[in-house]
């Protein structure tokens, strides 16, 4: 699934998620944020609530996703579509009182499908990168990706701090975003770089190293399946730099149609407000990727 233009914000790349900076635990130097205090569900400021738009000119929607990346869009085992993706879609159009279809497209086609009219609206995790946005508008974001640590259960709790990470081996996947954030601000601590995610996560098991520090949502699920074994746990809160870890994810459409977006974002500051987001993360993120942890 390689992006050109459109990069896919995925799991095997490098965000549920989101919007507020603070700092790495008492290091002052930090970029980092922790996740607001109401976790990943804090994407909407409650006191700026959208205008519910004029639908008439929106009669029906065309979704567009993919077939292959769970747990966002994947074919379950009955032949339908599935996932965070598919059932936010699916919750938009019931917020919206429209019909709505959802159709996966290789992910090589899905943009041209979308400019080419074959469709109304992208849901498959596209990055809005510059480049996007000169061919595309995007909602708002919808979800973000932190950057955690993970530590084994039968180590003390570690001390995220640039005192208490001083010496620690943090291991770090070569050339991704979170080794470039760690080189920049865990300067104490000794990194320890990988080839990849699996490898990454091995040596985390086996004592290898002391910490691992990576895209939060693989490891929740890495967390939660049975290559883990229950050994590791999140440590600390959530790291949401958008200069490392980008502005989150939005839903995609062609860029004169406003009408569209103003829709798409009411119906998804309503899904949250009335507490269908929680429920369908839940469904889909055993393992709270926001969860603040000691």
């Amino acid at each position: 699934m390689a992006g050109t233009v459109l990069q896919l914000g995925s799991m095997c790349l490098t965000v549920l998620a989101l919007l507020l900076l603070a700092a790495l635990p008492g290091a002052s130097s930090a970029r980092a944020a922790e996740a607001p205090s109401t976790g990943p569900y804090g994407l909407w400021d409650p006191h700026r609530r959208p205008e519910k738009p004029d639908l008439r000119s929106i009669r029906q929607i065309r979704f567009l996703t993919e077939d292959d990346f769970p747990p966002f869009d994947f074919q379950g085992a009955s032949g339908s579509l599935e996932g965070f993706n598919v059932d936010l879609a699916r919750a938009i159009c019931l917020q919206l009182k429209v019909p709505c279809t959802i159709q996966a497209r290789r992910w090589d086609t899905i943009v041209a499908a979308l400019e080419e009219g074959q469709a109304d609206v992208i849901a498959a995790s596209l990055v809005p990168t510059a480049q996007a946005r000169e061919r595309l508008q995007f909602s708002r974001p919808y979800y973000l990706r932190p950057a955690r640590f993970a530590a084994r259960r039968q180590d003390p709790p570690p001390i995220l701090t640039q005192q208490g990470l001083t010496g620690r081996r943090i291991g770090v996947v070569a050339g991704t975003a979170h080794e470039a954030y760690a080189k920049t601000y865990l300067t104490t601590a000794r990194l320890v770089p990988f080839s990849s995610d699996d490898a990454l996560r091995a040596a985390l098991k086996n004592g290898e190293v002391d910490l691992i520090f990576s895209d939060g949502i693989g490891l929740s699920f890495w967390l939660n399946g049975s290559e883990a074994k229950g050994c590791c746990t999140f440590a600390g809160s959530p790291y949401l730099d958008s200069h490392f870890f980008g502005d989150g994810i939005g839903m995609a459409m062609r860029r004169e149609d406003n009408d569209l977006r103003q829709a798409v974002d009411y119906a998804l500051f309503q899904i949250w407000e009335q507490g269908l987001y929680a429920d369908i993360a839940r469904r889909w993120f055993p393992i709270d990727p926001f969860a603040k942890l000691p």
